[in-house]
């Protein structure tokens, strides 16, 4: 198969504009309020202990209508598996719910783990996406599992368990070429068509838009970063869990970057965990839930997101107590102000083009009231 080239990421993949926060191709976005970045979410779909995934979904959307409201500029949902308070196992049938509940708000995947799907099937499902939002999906594309090797091998039936990094490229070279439907003559894919897409523009009669979804790079390492730059794509970066990573693969990113028809320069969009609340200690409370989901994730038994209640009360080892504090050293969290000072601090040291927030927490209440509060802080509009 062939690989992907800088120039095949062509300008004809422009999404439009979300809010009034986007450029032509839906990726540059713009700082609304007293921002200094543009300002998105990542939801994780979490599901807390005496709760179902039914509520946690519902949530997603009240999520993504008080953010609309508010003037983020986009909303991402990230690929999953066999992580019982984790409910985003299908990224692409959770946004089309969300693009339902929603008008302006770009969504997207951050991301879908490429490595786990046929390529074929990502375009016909971002390609479906995109005819029932257009102009506000973005496509996110990672290349670990998302989840544990045994779950890795039960996804991918034990075929594919072999192909290591060196084939990412190659993959997400054949989804490009799916996205835009331009496989070269003799190309044993010629004749193969991701529906909805391009080709219905240049069927007879076809009035299908040709546009298609942006497509990102995302990583928690050098090796998508470097990718990404090399290609002129733009690039998210997992800084809520690997933080020590953050700045060494934005240089490589910027580094490596070549203009393309996508970009002109370097975009790049860092995840961060940040929950605000009425007060400081309200706000320990509540990011210590996702702290001790954590320490049992790493040790091999993930469940439902505790409690506040139950995370207060839990009897921490000194070797998980280590964990906690390293954890939550990453997760600004306190009041709405500081809160700000620590996202403002972080976009000045990384030089970020945007902060992806995600919020840990039980109830989707607190996580609701995080988003309300950092929006006051930042002057953002009232919600509608």
């Amino acid at each position: 198969m062939d690989e992907i080239r800088g120039d095949e990421t062509r300008s004809d993949a422009r999404g439009g504009a979300s809010g009034g926060a986007a450029d032509s191709d839906g990726i540059r976005g713009a700082a609304a309020g007293t921002a200094a970045v543009a300002l998105s979410v990542l939801d994780l779909v979490t599901v807390g202990q005496g709760r179902t995934a039914t509520q946690a979904l519902r949530t997603s959307v009240d999520i993504a209508k008080l953010t609309e409201s508010r003037g983020f500029h986009r909303f991402w949902v990230a690929e999953h598996h066999s992580m019982p308070g984790v409910a985003s196992s299908s990224p692409a049938v959770i946004l089309a719910h969300i693009a339902a509940h929603t008008e302006r708000i770009r969504l997207g995947s951050g991301g879908v783990m490429l490595p786990n799907h046929a390529p074929l099937v990502i375009a016909e499902q971002f390609g479906t996406l995109e005819a029932m939002a257009p102009g506000r999906i973005d496509l996110g594309l990672g290349r670990a599992p998302g989840t544990d090797g045994a779950t890795a091998a039960a996804l991918r039936r034990g075929d594919r368990l072999d192909e290591g990094a060196e084939d990412f490229p190659q993959q997400l070279g054949e989804l490009v070429r799916f996205l835009d439907d331009d496989f070269p003559d003799g190309h044993p894919y010629r004749r193969i068509h991701a529906v909805p897409g391009p080709v219905q523009a240049t069927s007879p009669g076809g009035v299908q838009s040709a546009h298609r979804p942006p497509v990102w790079l995302l990583g928690s390492s050098g090796f998508s970063a470097r990718l990404a730059g090399t290609l002129g794509l733009p690039f998210a970066f997992a800084h809520h869990f690997s933080a020590q990573n953050t700045i060494p693969a934005l240089d490589l990113y910027r580094e490596s970057f070549r203009p393309s028809g996508v970009l002109d320069a370097p975009y790049a969009l860092i995840g961060v965990s940040a929950l605000a609340a009425d007060d400081e200690r309200e706000a320990r409370r509540q990011v210590l839930t996702g702290a001790l989901s954590m320490v049992r994730l790493r040790t091999g038994r993930p469940g439902l997101i505790p409690s506040p209640e139950e995370a207060e009360a839990y009897d921490f080892s000194p070797m998980e107590r280590e964990f906690v504090d390293g954890w939550l050293a990453n997760v600004i969290h306190g009041t709405a102000d500081e809160v700000r000072g620590g996202l403002d601090d972080l976009a000045r040291r990384t030089g970020a083009d945007e902060l992806m927030i995600t919020a840990n927490a039980h109830g989707g209440e607190a996580r609701l009231r995080s988003y309300d509060l950092i929006a006051d802080a930042y002057g953002l509009p009232a919600a509608r």
